[in-house]
């Protein structure tokens, strides 16, 4: 029997700030399938009103998702870019610096741990109830 669907979703708002959520197991399952780079509404994950674009995102083990990248997790040889910043260990930038990096896949599926979503549309309801001072 697999493991239940656990996602957590990190919210990129369009002031700036993130906001941190877990999906519960019904919502999980809509997210199953997507690419990075695809817009998808709200409503899949319980935000009506809301839309959304996948940038990105990180599997169990905490290998980066990477767009392009067809495979569950593969090692590739990268300058800059995602899962691999272009510095040497003291800082400085080396023009031509390769290193070979693991990055998972850009599909989303059970082995995906978080989501990286940016806003493209805010809906009237708030994203997450905020705590209140009575709490």
């Amino acid at each position: 029997m697999p493991a239940e669907l656990k996602f957590k979703c990190v919210y990129g708002l369009q002031d700036g700030t993130c906001v941190q959520e877990e999906l519960s197991a019904e919502n999980a399952e809509g997210m199953m399938r997507k690419l990075i780079g695809e817009q998808f509404d709200g409503a899949v994950i319980g935000h009506d009103g809301w839309t959304f674009k996948i940038t990105g995102g990180s599997d169990a083990a905490g290998f980066p998702m990477r767009k392009g990248i067809q495979q569950r997790r593969k090692r590739i040889l990268t300058g800059k870019g995602v899962g691999f910043s272009g510095k040497k260990r003291n800082g400085t930038n080396q023009k031509g610096l390769l290193r070979r990096r693991t990055v998972c896949g850009d599909r989303i599926d059970i082995n995906t741990r978080q989501i990286n979503l940016k806003v493209v549309k805010a809906g009237e309801t708030p994203l997450i109830n905020e705590p209140t001072a009575d709490n």
